[in-house]
């Protein structure tokens, strides 16, 4: 699987995730003010807090819908109410279910970029998905060279200039979803492994400098979550029977 684009829309009860399937959900975070509170009242008290510390509303309301939205479908799965789930984070900050919240085996990961964000599922395997919206008027050349990979920035700069917006978001967000799923955070460079970009190559992780047999370890897909989006999911293992949800 190279590229999932097509976002079904959501059934009345959410669909079943085995071990082989991996769910990835489309949640609109720009919700009515009235929906806000009963949001709210969902988190646990430390997300409260995190939510309250916004100093934009619109930044604190996308927070609060992502969050919530990650709770019901988490507790769906599960068959739990949203507000009973328990949080615990790794030394980098990523999530994941604490205590009597569930399943052990269920993983996910979120990502959000303006009015949007993306839910990824599955069980047993580590899952990391990331979204951007593309945006103009940066000087994504430099930042490529700053940041990425050599021979990621020799591809790029490679590429025809209209192509490249789409070439860097492209790398940016498989770069992202790769650290997220490894759970790394900021302690992994992102020149410290490589990713394919170019439009004609098949979506994958090329090559890493702290362990080669990574790159049979992780597959990876690109989404279109959106027009003007770019997205991108890394799984531990490969890529079986994969579903897109709105």
């Amino acid at each position: 699987m190279n590229q999932a684009d097509t976002w079904q829309p959501e059934l009345t009860d959410t669909p079943m995730l085995t071990p082989g399937d991996i769910h990835v959900w489309r949640v609109r975070l720009d919700v009515a003010a009235g929906d806000f509170e009963g949001r709210y009242q969902l988190l646990a008290s430390d997300e409260r807090e995190r939510a309250d510390r916004f100093h934009f509303s619109i930044h604190r309301q996308r927070f609060v819908a992502g969050r919530a939205a990650l709770r019901c479908l988490l507790g769906r799965i599960l068959g739990r109410a949203p507000e009973e789930l328990m949080f615990d984070y790794s030394r980098y900050g990523k999530p994941f279910l604490a205590g009597a919240s569930g399943s052990d085996d269920l993983r996910f990961n979120t990502s959000n970029s303006e009015d949007l964000a993306l839910i990824a599922v599955s069980r047993e395997r580590e899952v990391g998905v990331d979204l951007e919206f593309m945006r103009d008027g940066r000087r994504l050349d430099g930042i490529a060279e700053r940041f990425f990979a050599s021979g990621e920035v020799e591809t790029l700069l490679a590429l025809e200039p209209d192509r490249r917006r789409a070439a860097f978001y492209a790398c940016w967000t498989r770069k992202e979803a790769y650290i997220k799923a490894v759970g790394a955070g900021l302690s992994m460079p992102l020149d410290a492994f490589e990713v394919s970009l170019a439009p004609d190559e098949v979506v994958a992780l090329l090559m890493t400098h702290h362990n080669p047999t990574e790159v049979v370890r992780w597959s990876m897909v690109a989404l279109e979550p959106g027009s003007g989006c770019a997205g991108a999911l890394c799984v531990e293992g490969k890529i079986g029977k994969m579903s897109c949800w709105e």
